[in-house]
């Protein structure tokens, strides 16, 4: 632990290392070149038993920024409903699909377009939010799937409370891309680590989308990448291939084309894997820590629209909450709740004048908050050569305050808050004394910068807003003093009282930008901060907090999970720290490497043999 802020750097400094290691990707050979082209506490979680050469290149990630692809061809394990058992998957050969002769012939017309559109996209620089040379090197580069192994090696004593199932999202693209790539556009992975007993087990497997499948039987990428590629003329270009090759029916993407790689939620029985561009994916743990994608879910026929990646999950009812947003028609924004036994509500059509980026919200004990804020999507702005997610500075960012039970948004009262922008919110709750509600968000400037490239360094502050719901005002401010200010994204606050009045957040040290050098224990009544720092050359992710069980009066007992990646010796592990004295506990020796991901969650001894 360290009580010295980090130097706040350069958001895109650029680096480049002399000698790097060489990294094992997980792209498929059939791409690879060498070349430069009211239940009281029911529903409250905790531990679980307790109630060959290499490409340098230059990177902006400061990381080893070597590509190294293997020379013999590398067949990804497919795993089925048919063949899943928990021995090691079957690997199966790669088979050219069945078409018709009009099909294939218009499959090789449409591959010369391609090959034309590529060839005239490398004549043009690729801004740095959209160049896999810099998206996707380093620890950010994918990994190969791995079978579960069992036993590894543990430094110190994982607790005894803590038995399930530990598991995290992330982006890691099959294939090497073809054109421009961001980190977010990466086919989902989830990475699992069993803890029962003192010993640990890992397995890391795909979620197998839709979308997934049919770019593994066709041998290449073919469905467009939302941020890297759906920008300019060529964006305009490469969506009327991607409807073309549908209309022929080469690709089908009638049953959602998302990679199912930001959240995770344990609900109704189920893991499900998301990303708000789709229906979420069932993924089943099985008794030895491997991972099975069961499918697409759509509980029950109810969910006909996308879902966003940030659902939350109601400790003392067990209802889950979402939005969905549309950026082509109205409306661009939808609200809808499940019962414990995933039943679903109607949906609510919140009026939105512009379809507008909406990649999270809050709840309270008895309202949902929606961000309706300056980052929003033009897709006009590609036919002029732009990107389509843009930042309108000339839109008043507001939130709105709906009732959880609402039928309609007639009653929804909406609460400016100027220039604010937070990619994620933490935690909500009712003071009702003050008629308010406070929100507890990282706010980000410049608000677009993760889609699109800017000389501006990124900030990422920590900050208290209210909405009062009688004037219809707001005030906000940071929580940390400026001595103390660092930039704080991705984490959470304890689960157990999501929606009610927290006091402490746990948040990844953002620093140096994008990487994670450590977290945060912010202390949101006073704004004291505890640093945990993971030490030279190391980087993680999210801090997940495990309450050390659901009925504890102490708010901060627990336990700290994060992946941890050393850069200099090349290896991952999974580190478990007291939450309360910020400790390190015990070290959870990885077989392989962990790249640096998005969201997780725990699923419980209890649930893990629950699951549906």
């Amino acid at each position: 632990m360290a009580s010295t802020t980090t130097t706040n750097s350069c958001a895109w400094t650029k680096a480049q290392l002399t000698n790097p290691p060489k990294v094992d990707l997980g792209f498929s050979s059939k791409f690879i070149s060498m070349k430069n082209n009211r239940k009281p506490n029911s529903r409250r979680g905790g531990c679980g038993n307790c109630s060959n050469g290499g490409m340098q290149i230059h990177s902006a990630l400061q990381s080893p920024s070597v590509l190294h692809f293997p020379n013999q061809p590398y067949q990804q394990p497919l795993i089925t409903r048919e063949n899943f058992s928990d021995t090691k998957p079957k690997t199966q050969k790669h088979q050219q699909p069945q078409w018709n002769l009009i099909q294939t012939a218009a499959a090789m017309a449409l591959d010369v377009v391609e090959a034309a559109l590529i060839t005239k996209e490398k004549e043009i620089p690729l801004p740095k939010t959209a160049d896999p040379r810099v998206q996707i090197a380093g620890n950010f580069s994918p990994v190969p799937e791995q079978p579960v192994q069992q036993f590894l090696p543990v430094a110190g004593i994982i607790p005894d409370c803590i038995s399930g199932v530990y598991v995290r999202n992330g982006a890691n693209p099959l294939f090497e891309p073809v054109a421009g790539h961001h980190f977010f556009d990466g086919d989902g992975m989830i990475h699992a680590v069993k803890l029962e007993n003192g010993s640990a087990s890992y397995a890391c497997r795909f979620t197998e989308t839709h979308r997934l499948l049919q770019e593994k039987e066709l041998g290449r990428p073919m469905f467009p990448k939302a941020i890297g590629e759906l920008h300019g003329h060529s964006g305009i270009a490469r969506l009327l291939l991607f409807y073309a090759r549908g209309l022929f029916g080469i690709l089908d993407h009638s049953h959602g084309t998302g990679v199912a790689n930001a959240g995770l939620v344990y609900f109704n029985d189920r893991l499900l894997a998301m990303s708000e561009d789709d229906l979420p994916y069932q993924v089943r743990i099985n008794r030895s820590g491997d991972l099975e994608t069961v499918g697409r879910y759509d509980f029950n026929g109810r969910l006909k629209s996308t879902m966003i990646a940030h659902p939350k999950l109601d400790p003392d009812s067990g209802e889950l909450f979402a939005l969905s947003y549309d950026v082509v028609q109205k409306p661009y924004l939808k609200y809808f709740k499940f019962s414990p036994d995933g039943t679903k509500s109607p949906d609510v059509e919140i009026p939105l004048p512009v379809p507008t980026m909406m990649h999270d919200f809050a709840i309270t004990e008895n309202f949902v908050v929606i961000p309706d804020q300056q980052v929003v999507f033009k897709l006009q702005e590609m036919i002029g050569g732009g990107s389509p997610v843009i930042y309108d500075k000339n839109k008043m960012s507001r939130f709105g305050i709906l009732r959880k039970e609402a039928t309609n948004a007639e009653d929804i009262i909406w609460v400016d808050v100027p220039d604010c922008f937070c990619f994620h919110l933490w935690n909500a709750w009712e003071e009702p004394e003050t008629d308010e509600v406070v929100v507890i968000g990282s706010c980000m400037t410049p608000p677009d910068s993760i889609f699109n490239e800017c000389d501006e360094n990124l900030q990422s502050v920590l900050s208290e807003i209210r909405l009062n719901l009688k004037s219809g005002k707001s005030t906000r401010k940071p929580i940390i003093a400026e001595s103390e200010q660092v930039n704080l994204e991705a984490g959470m606050v304890n689960r157990n009282l999501l929606g009610r009045k927290t006091r402490f957040a746990y948040l990844a040290i953002a620093e140096p930008w994008p990487k994670v050098s450590g977290f945060a224990k912010v202390d949101l009544q006073t704004g004291k901060v505890e640093k945990f720092y993971y030490g030279e050359n190391k980087y993680g992710g999210e801090p997940f907090f495990l309450p050390r069980n659901g009925n504890s009066d102490e708010e901060d007992d627990g336990y700290i999970l994060a992946f941890v990646h050393d850069e200099e010796e090349w290896k991952s592990e999974l580190e478990i720290v007291n939450s309360k004295t910020l400790k390190l506990e015990a070290t959870v020796k990885l077989p392989s490497r962990v790249p640096y991901g998005f969201h997780g969650t725990f699923v419980s001894a209890k649930d893990f043999k629950n699951q549906a």
